[in-house]
């Protein structure tokens, strides 16, 4: 894996050092709020599934219903890819672009699942459609970034 500088461990400059120690820092603090964002949207995820199937009818979910449930597992499971990108970025120093690349298309997917067509213009149906593409696109080159693809 190719190291990258933007945050290494010593540096010339006793500042730098510091900032940079201070930084690496901030970002411990935002993996550990990460997780708990992960326990509050499992927590709401319960939370819903519980009323809404404590409603009549009882026991039954409509399409509506499922569509928001499935938005919610997505954005748990988004919330979990964040936080594996913070964890790599701290532990091996360098930019896991595969994953971020992963983690952005997996948000895109969310999007498209959670779509409510009467609301979007044709030209944000297309939009999204560039964006995945695009993604898909990038995933693929950055997997296959050693020039040997296997079809």
């Amino acid at each position: 894996m190719k190291k990258h500088e933007e945050l290494p461990e010593d540096h010339v400059d006793p500042l730098m050092q510091y900032l940079h120690h201070a930084i690496r820092f901030a970002i411990k603090i935002l993996a550990v709020l990460m997780v708990l964002v992960i326990f509050w949207s499992i927590a709401d995820v319960v939370y819903v599934l519980y009323m809404r199937l404590s409603s009549p009818p009882y026991f039954l979910l409509n399409i509506e219903d499922i569509l928001q449930t499935f938005g919610a597992f997505m954005v748990v499971l988004i919330a979990v890819e964040i936080f594996t990108n913070i964890r790599l970025y701290l532990g091996s120093s360098s930019l896991p672009v595969e994953l971020v690349i992963a983690t952005a298309l997996m948000a895109v997917a969310r999007k498209i699942i959670v779509l409510d067509l009467k609301l979007v213009t044709s030209e944000q149906i297309v939009g999204l459609a560039l964006v995945t593409l695009a993604l898909g696109i990038s995933y693929w080159l950055v997997k296959n970034k050693t020039g040997h693809t296997k079809l």
